[in-house]
């Protein structure tokens, strides 16, 4: 890898910066709760900056065997898939976000955790209450911000008069899709109580989220 001069910034102007105009995005709604998808992860990385150290097709073991050598090839191919899949992992899907807005008196999803990724939640309008299975609910006002580690038990409602919105993160991104795709789920038809509780638990258990066992 070609190495930087020192003293010298790295160039970096050919990362894009993505912007979303208020009110655009990816949106679509769940039952009566709209989703406002503003980063999917998809634009959070550049990997392209990694640049692919050149193999050198001449063999360094010189006169060695040639099964030596095609040992060694295979070796450098499949660290080479493993480093791509792990760069991708790791420098894309750094984070995703998303506005949510609850009408009055709304509830969220049946209260679970999650293995693999840690969220946030920013109450952008009105007031939100925050249910810790076994814990006080919290009741977050305007301006009010809650961070729910990984495995810690959670959900939300809205039980108030007036429209609530909150901006949600979510460190990787992939938990993005378990709201796509219950959406999907959810385009047969509208569901309530017993068939969406069973629609939630079936979609988070694509994304290491577990539900909270009923008591």
């Amino acid at each position: 890898m070609e190495e930087m001069p020192k003293n010298q910034p790295m160039p970096t102007n050919h990362i894009p910066v993505n912007y979303v105009p208020a009110k655009t995005g990816d949106i679509f709604s769940l039952g009566e709760i709209t989703i406002r998808v503003m980063e999917d992860g998809s634009r959070t990385a550049e990997a392209s900056r990694f640049k692919r150290v050149k193999r050198d097709q001449t063999s360094p073991l010189g006169s060695q065997s040639c099964v030596h050598i095609f040992q060694l090839q295979r070796y450098l191919i499949r660290f080479q898939v493993l480093s791509h899949m792990f760069f991708k992992a790791v420098f894309h899907n750094r984070i995703g976000a998303a506005e949510f807005t609850l009408p009055p008196h709304s509830g969220g999803p049946p209260p679970h955790w999650h293995e693999m990724h840690d969220e946030t939640f920013l109450v952008t309008q009105g007031r939100m209450s925050f249910h810790l299975p076994g814990k006080p609910d919290v009741v977050a006002e305007e301006g009010g911000y809650v961070v729910v580690p990984i495995r810690a038990p959670h959900t939300f409602s809205n039980p108030n008069d007036k429209e609530a919105k909150f901006f949600n993160t979510y460190t990787p991104a992939f938990y993005i899709n378990y709201f796509k795709m219950l959406a999907e789920m959810m385009k047969g038809g509208e569901m309530t109580g017993e068939a969406m509780r069973k629609a939630n638990v079936q979609a988070m258990a694509n994304f290491a989220t577990i539900p909270v066992p009923k008591k």
